[in-house]
């Protein structure tokens, strides 16, 4: 429960004990526990895959995360080069690689050692050596900035045309990031502390982002830091959702959100339910992908001993993943590289092994489709 000493102070670091949060625990147990559900299921479904699907949504996953917590502070990453990045990081041979600069594979790294050193402790050094890495220039676009050591200036979160800056959050003070951050970091390590991995998750993040520690890269650290703690929730390194997609897709309420709670009078009952439900919808989009990812490994599973030329196999798999519009031989044909005719007994041949069949249209164009 909040304290009754909180309800004085313009932002909630001034109180007295401020970290000592509050909640309704049936309230936000009751958001818990459906995500805790979720979580084993989806799991159990990750199981039931092969190695190259498992490895590939796992990829497309942490390339998804990169990418949209960059975007949610304005930052548009090349999604190619985040991928190859990612795949030659974790030894994965997938075709199209491409060469990635060194923004590009700072936020890989940083990503990927929140994710697969996810046993390790959060150190003052491995912070700072995630804030090195996010800014290899030490330039945060055309501003110089303090890099892999905490700010020495104030910070302020402001809007507005320069002479009418409206100020949203005034940080901790400078001189007491310290001794803030030593504060957090011994609770995010201290095993000691009875509470639930994903619950630690909500809290590390609303309370790194208040104390605000460095220049800038805040917000990408602070979604670093509840991906490891998720990936500790489930003892794996593997990620086969994105809190960071589902947070660029609410964007707005994520902002308004902390900005509430920054305000706040210690119970943060708003942002852990916000959290909760958040990580919820990811889990739930990543359910229905994984449907899509499980029709087609039974699929290749039915057929591993039927004769499927590389060409069919191609096309197969693009009608699985993201063919769009309607398979005609001549579509067929064009993707393959291969001649009208080809394409024609190509497909002939996996209606007769039950594998496509003609859609019934009028006039001359004839469409081909999966199976069901």
């Amino acid at each position: 429960m909040p304290h009754p000493y909180f309800d004085m102070a313009k932002y909630i670091y001034q109180n007295e004990n401020w970290t000592d949060f509050g909640w309704e625990n049936a309230v936000v147990s009751a958001a818990l526990g459906e995500v805790r559900l979720l979580q084993g299921k989806m799991l159990g479904q990750i199981h039931s895959l092969g190695f190259s699907s498992k490895e590939e949504k796992n990829l497309e996953m942490l390339t998804l995360d990169v990418l949209k917590s960059s975007e949610i502070e304005g930052e548009k990453l090349n999604y190619d080069q985040v991928r190859s990045s990612i795949a030659r990081r974790l030894g994965i041979n997938t075709a199209g690689l491409v060469s990635s600069p060194r923004n590009v594979d700072g936020v890989v790294e940083m990503m990927l050692d929140a994710t697969q050193n996810y046993r390790e402790p959060l150190t003052e050094e491995r912070l700072f050596g995630w804030h090195a890495a996010l800014f290899p220039t030490g330039y945060s676009g055309m501003y110089k900035i303090d890099v892999a050591r905490y700010r020495s200036e104030e910070m302020q979160v402001v809007s507005g045309a320069m002479g009418k800056e409206r100020v949203h959050y005034e940080a901790v003070p400078a001189k007491d990031v310290k001794t803030e951050m030593d504060n957090f970091l011994f609770w995010l390590n201290n095993d000691n502390i009875l509470i639930d991995s994903v619950l630690k998750s909500a809290i590390a993040h609303f309370w790194f982002v208040i104390i605000h520690p460095f220049d800038d890269g805040n917000g990408r650290i602070a979604r670093a830091i509840s991906d490891m703690l998720l990936a500790r929730s489930e003892s794996s390194p593997e990620r086969f959702y994105s809190l960071s997609n589902q947070i660029r897709q609410e964007k707005n309420v994520y902002y308004e959100t902390l900005k509430s709670g920054q305000h706040g009078d210690g119970d943060i009952t708003q942002w852990l339910v916000w959290f909760l439900t958040c990580l919820k919808h990811a889990l739930l989009e990543t359910e229905d992908s994984m449907q899509h990812i499980l029709r087609k490994a039974a699929f290749w599973e039915k057929h591993k001993e039927t004769p499927i030329n590389e060409r069919q196999r191609l096309m197969l798999n693009k009608l699985f993943d993201d063919f769009s519009g309607k398979l005609t031989s001549s579509k067929w044909a064009k993707i393959a590289k291969t001649s009208p005719d080809s394409a024609l007994r190509d497909m002939k041949d996996l209606m007769e092994k039950g594998i496509l069949r003609q859609e019934k249209e009028r006039g001359r164009n004839v469409n081909y489709t999966l199976q069901e």
